[in-house]
């Protein structure tokens, strides 16, 4: 903690992290933005049935197209952004429902 004093009073300041963590997701099979972008395209609609690896959305960020994979299959249950929307890193960006595949099992 910090302390200013001055004419008008004494200010206290605390430092916060320049980058804080992401916070966890709240919903269980929720993806996250992986750094901050622009959505530039959805790929998938709310009740789409996915496999494990099929694009779900793209992000642009730093002049790059980064590609949102589906971690496991399932059905997509939420998306939380639209094309244009700017996010930060860690912003869910979609929810999946079903269970995760065990390598080997598929």
């Amino acid at each position: 903690m910090s302390y200013v004093d001055g004419p008008d009073g004494s200010v206290a300041l605390t430092e916060l992290p320049r980058f804080p963590a992401p916070e966890a997701p709240s919903v269980s099979g929720s993806l996250t933005a992986p750094l901050p972008g622009t959505v530039t395209r959805i790929a998938v609609a709310v009740g789409h049935r996915v496999a494990k690896g099929d694009l779900l959305l793209t992000l642009e960020a730093m002049k790059l197209e980064h590609p949102v994979l589906a971690p496991h299959a399932g059905t997509v249950a939420a998306i939380r952004v639209t094309a244009g929307q700017q996010v930060d890193g860690g912003a869910v960006l979609a929810v999946i429902e079903g269970l995760a595949v065990i390598e080997g099992d598929e």
